[in-house]
C-alpha cells in the first residue's frame, strides 16, 4: 500500500484555502468548525506520536536549514496567534495561563482549541 504522507500535506493546504476563502473559522459556528479541526488534529498527533514517539519532531527540526525554518515559523506563528487571541480571551473572561501551558505543550493543537473556546463563548453571550 502506498503511502499517505506526500498526499496530506497537498489535502491539509487543500483545506487552509477551502476554508479561508469561505472563512469556515471566522462563521458564527467557527467554533465547531475550530474543534473539528482541532480534534483531527489531535487524533493524527496522537498516531503520529505512536508511531514516531513523543520527540519525533525533533529531528526534523535539527537536521537541516530548512528543518530550522519551520521550527522558527511555527513558533512565530503561534506566538502571533496568541498575541492576537489574547485580548479576545481576555474578554471572554477566559483563564489564561493553562491555556498557554497547553500551547506550550502541544502547539496548534492547543491553540485551536483556545481558539474555539473563545469563538464559543464570545457567540454565546452575542
Amino acid at each position: 500500500m502506498a503511502s499517505l504522507y506526500p498526499i496530506l500535506p497537498i489535502a491539509a493546504l487543500v483545506l487552509f484555502v477551502v476554508t479561508t476563502i469561505r472563512e469556515g473559522l471566522g462563521s458564527s459556528q467557527g467554533w465547531l468548525f475550530a474543534a473539528m479541526v482541532c480534534a483531527g488534529f489531535a487524533a493524527f498527533s496522537a498516531y503520529a506520536i505512536v508511531a514516531e514517539g513523543p520527540f519525533g519532531f525533533w529531528p526534523n527540526h535539527t537536521q537541516n536549514a530548512w528543518g530550522n525554518q519551520v521550527w522558527f515559523d511555527l513558533l512565530i506563528a503561534i506566538a502571533i496567534a496568541w498575541a492576537l487571541l489574547l485580548p479576545r480571551a481576555r474578554a471572554a473572561g477566559m483563564n489564561l495561563w493553562p491555556w498557554l501551558a497547553l500551547i506550550c505543550v502541544s502547539g496548534c493543537i492547543g491553540l485551536l482549541a483556545m481558539f474555539a473556546r473563545c469563538r464559543y463563548l464570545e457567540n454565546r453571550t452575542a
